[in-house]
């Protein structure tokens, strides 16, 4: 178990124990260095935090594993065409959806209700009220682009606000109304992006799509940071021409997000930039960190190694 936290360790040893599998867990990121302590092990379970490069995963399969469970729903942080042609399987895990689809509800309200301006005046204690007034979710239109579980959670969510929601997506999995892409994007206040990355959905929102967007809009983002040409979005935020954005990914977060980057200047020409401005809401990709959904990501990436040995021995 690879890249494993103090809060996973403690889960790790307590599943393992529960479905009598052993462990050797590794606090650090799998790399070449290091992937010989997985010697014995057809089954390694990696972190999504650090990329795992090609020639980590030879040093993998050169040690004897033949199986890579990520402890994530994204596999983008890892070359998977590489794997499968070296005898590797990647899997990924799932886990309660709801982690995700709350958060990107308490980033709507936030993003449509000044919060981060608001606060942030009241702890100058400058207790005046904005100049801009809030909106309400029940008078807007939310656009969903993805519909998978998490997409579809986020759906039922808004329908309790009363939100009128258009979604975008492949397969069809809620009762929202579907419309194509562009059509959602000129007719949504806010817009919600929950599709994974792949070639097809890397700059789903570059310039062109976002000048496409009602004027006003607001962007969600708790999917993956290349989803949105952040070069684009920084423009039309500064520009007038969207009203805010709230992202718990951004594009090159790597080794930015979940260091302590305090005392230490940030690599990263435009996140300053999106953090300096008022209706921009920044978190180190943490929508999905919830004591369920780790619990939920630890057993299950357990239970996909034990359901590939067992498809190893009886294929």
């Amino acid at each position: 178990m690879y890249g494993c936290g103090r809060d996973e360790a403690v889960l790790f040893r307590r599943t393992a124990s529960r479905l009598g599998v052993r462990t050797t867990l590794v606090e650090a990121a799998v790399s070449e260095a290091n992937a010989a302590l997985a010697a014995g092990n057809r089954c390694v379970s990696v972190g999504h935090k650090t990329p795992v490069t090609p020639a980590a995963l030879l040093a993998l399969r050169r040690a004897g594993v033949t199986y890579v469970s990520t402890r994530s729903i994204g596999r983008n942080h890892i070359d998977v065409e590489y794997a499968e042609r070296i005898g590797m399987s990647v899997e990924n895990v799932v886990y309660s959806p709801d982690s995700v689809a709350d958060y990107t509800l308490m980033l709507m309200l936030m993003a449509v209700r000044n919060a981060k301006a608001t606060i942030r005046r009241a702890d100058l204690h400058d207790y005046r009220l904005h100049e801009v007034r809030g909106k309400e979710l029940r008078d807007l239109t939310v656009g969903v682009v993805g519909t998978g579980r998490i997409g579809a959670a986020v759906v039922e969510r808004l329908r309790g606000f009363g939100s009128r929601v258009l979604a975008h997506g492949s397969r069809p999995a809620t009762t929202a109304d579907y419309v194509p892409l562009d059509e959602l994007l000129r007719a949504s206040d806010i817009v919600t992006l929950h599709v994974p990355l792949s070639p097809d959905t890397h700059h789903l929102l570059g310039e062109r799509r976002i000048r496409r967007m009602k004027r006003g809009a607001f962007v969600i983002n708790t999917g993956r940071g290349p989803l949105i040409d952040t070069g684009a979005l920084v423009s039309a935020l500064e520009s007038g021409r969207l009203s805010g954005a709230a992202l718990d990914v951004v594009e090159g977060e790597e080794g930015i997000f979940y260091a302590d980057c305090r005392d230490r200047p940030i690599d990263h020409t435009l996140l300053p930039r999106l953090q300096s401005m008022p209706n921009v809401l920044i978190s180190p990709h943490t929508a999905y960190y919830t004591d369920h959904a780790l619990r939920d990501t630890v057993e299950n990436s357990l239970i996909n190694c034990l359901n590939f040995e067992s498809r190893k021995q009886h294929g």
